[in-house]
């Protein structure tokens, strides 16, 4: 997490585009996610992964409520991974780590990039369920849609080019240009906007159960943290919920505004990402010795300061990116 903050707040002061031994702000975001990749790949290593029930239990419980054509293969994904448990987990393990250090070398960036999004897509349909988002449970606040989706989507927005698309002014917008990085910002956190109020999620007691539920197998100061905060929010879920979407949708429209104003609402979503990971992710249960991955909340804030603007006309940083005649852009 720490590695993820110290990607974000530099990320103004740096070019777009390398200039001589120091990296781009976009090798330095590609940087970070291979480390995400290879800590990942670390927690599959933990003992419960190579137990039955990880297949049997934690992947066949994301089909409950799910349309059969989504839950069935899940299902018998489940009961296969369950039979052959240390054999499916070793592999899923070395997948990532390779992942992480496939995008750290330069040459095998791109691969690793495509077998990121396949491994991503793969997952989230398998490993989350689509993230709750076809049952009714997908809720923004413990990690829909799904944490897995955003590294699919930070590879897309972190490929590297050849050529630098003509309108790019932030690092997510080299490989598909302004246009098309704005759009894709706004879909996610417009979605996670309608998620925060979407079925239950607005009730009353909604986010008072949803952080209760979290404190199962959790130390005791952690456990003890989410029932004091479960206890503050107790009957207020609708009114926190909706502010929660209301802050949400500034944030999906914010890549808009100029360029203050817009990364001001950049730094909403970074708070509100943090508030996400600590109050109703509890840091991605990383502490549960059963966390497949970090959740949604650093992938979320490495999102952000891949859209951060930097200040324009300064002698560092160029004002339009212009190709560079050897190599790729990272």
């Amino acid at each position: 997490m720490s590695g993820v903050m110290g990607v974000y707040a530099p990320v103004a002061a740096r070019p777009l585009v390398a200039t001589g031994s120091r990296p781009s702000a976009r090798r330095t975001l590609q940087l970070a996610l291979a480390l995400i990749w290879l800590l990942d790949g670390v927690l599959q290593l933990q003992g419960f992964f190579f137990t039955k029930a990880f297949g049997s239990q934690m992947i066949t419980m994301t089909a409950a409520g799910n349309p059969w054509f989504i839950a069935r293969p899940i299902s018998l994904s489940g009961a296969m991974i369950a039979q052959h448990a240390v054999l499916a987990d070793s592999a899923f393990a070395l997948l990532q780590i390779a992942i992480g250090l496939g995008m750290a070398w330069r040459p095998t960036l791109k691969a690793a990039l495509a077998a990121s999004i396949a491994w991503s897509l793969g997952v989230w349909w398998i490993g989350e369920g689509f993230g709750g988002i076809f049952n009714g449970t997908a809720n923004p606040v413990n990690g829909a849609p799904g944490a897995v989706i955003l590294y699919a989507l930070l590879a897309v927005l972190l490929w590297p080019r050849d050529v630098a698309v003509p309108d790019c002014t932030f690092a997510a917008s080299m490989t598909i240009g302004t246009r098309g990085a704005r759009a894709l910002w706004s879909l996610l956190w417009g979605s996670l906007a309608y998620f925060a109020v979407a079925g239950a999620n607005s009730s009353a007691q909604g986010l008072h159960d949803l952080i209760t539920s979290m404190a199962s197998g959790e130390p005791a100061w952690l456990a003890s943290l989410d029932r004091d905060v479960a206890g503050l929010v107790a009957h207020q879920g609708t009114i926190l919920t909706t502010s929660i979407a209301i802050l949400l949708a500034i944030v999906a429209c914010g890549v808009y505004l100029p360029r203050r104003p817009g990364n001001i609402t950049i730094g909403f979503a970074v708070v509100l990402a943090l508030l996400f990971w600590v109050i109703g992710q509890n840091f991605g249960a990383l502490f549960t010795n059963s966390a497949t991955d970090v959740n949604s909340g650093p992938l979320l804030i490495l999102l952000a300061a891949a859209f951060w603007r930097p200040v324009r006309r300064r002698p560092d940083v160029p004002d339009a990116v212009s190709p560079q005649p050897r190599g790729s852009l990272s």
